[in-house]
């Protein structure tokens, strides 16, 4: 699918990337996590992984503020990386981070992660609109699985999936596409886009199979 003047952009690029997003949210990892059949061990072994990949997309964030383009995206609210910290430290304890160490699937999305997302405005908002617009979707649902299968109170152990300074994610999400809708790309670079959040998307699905 090749994006069109027919339709709005964030309509467009949902369209062209469902099937994929479908995927990953359909993998062996999820099923089982949504099921409370993932063990503690595993799960703070998936979070450490989300580290990596949230430190690089905030760095890039950190580096783009201040480009046009990019600036309507980059909120600090989004933040993950403390809250991803927490709940590392909630599982693993004080030293988390002797014992997380990144997959070759993760260390393939963090590569991509730097060479799209610290030049290439387009490349970091298809990064971007890929991981967070997804934590503020289905990763609520699967923030509710993850606090039911480990007995989590007060959102201990679980912070990741809570956005406690957005007052609206509907109208969060709302807003974040139109500012998808009004960005001046052409339609090539729509198209590259486009092609980058697919390929976000199989880089996560990656990362979720190398948990297996």
């Amino acid at each position: 699918m090749t994006a069109s003047t027919d339709t709005r952009f964030s309509e467009e690029l949902r369209a062209a990337s469902w099937a994929l997003h479908e995927s990953a949210e359909g993998s062996h990892f999820m099923r089982d996590l949504m099921a409370g059949e993932v063990g503690r061990d595993i799960y703070a072994t998936y979070i450490g992984q989300l580290h990596y990949v949230y430190s690089v997309l905030e760095e890039a964030a950190a580096a783009m503020k201040d480009e046009p383009t990019a600036t309507p995206f980059v909120r600090d609210e989004l933040s993950r990386v403390p809250a991803l910290e927490a709940d590392l430290t909630f599982f693993l304890g004080d030293d988390w981070a002797a014992a997380v160490r990144p997959t070759e699937a993760t260390l393939e999305y963090c590569e991509r992660l730097r060479e799209a997302c610290f030049s290439w405005h387009g490349g970091f908002v298809a990064h971007h609109y890929t991981r967070y617009l997804g934590d503020l979707s289905g990763g609520q649902f699967i923030g509710k699985s993850v606090e039911r299968a480990y007995g989590l109170e007060d959102h201990e152990g679980a912070r990741f999936y809570l956005f406690d300074q957005i007052a609206d994610p509907t109208e969060f999400k709302n807003e974040y596409r139109r500012q998808l809708d009004l960005a001046q790309w052409n339609e090539e670079e729509k198209q590259r886009i486009i092609d980058e959040v697919r390929l976000a998307y199989r880089l996560n699905t990656l990362l979720l199979a190398a948990l297996q």
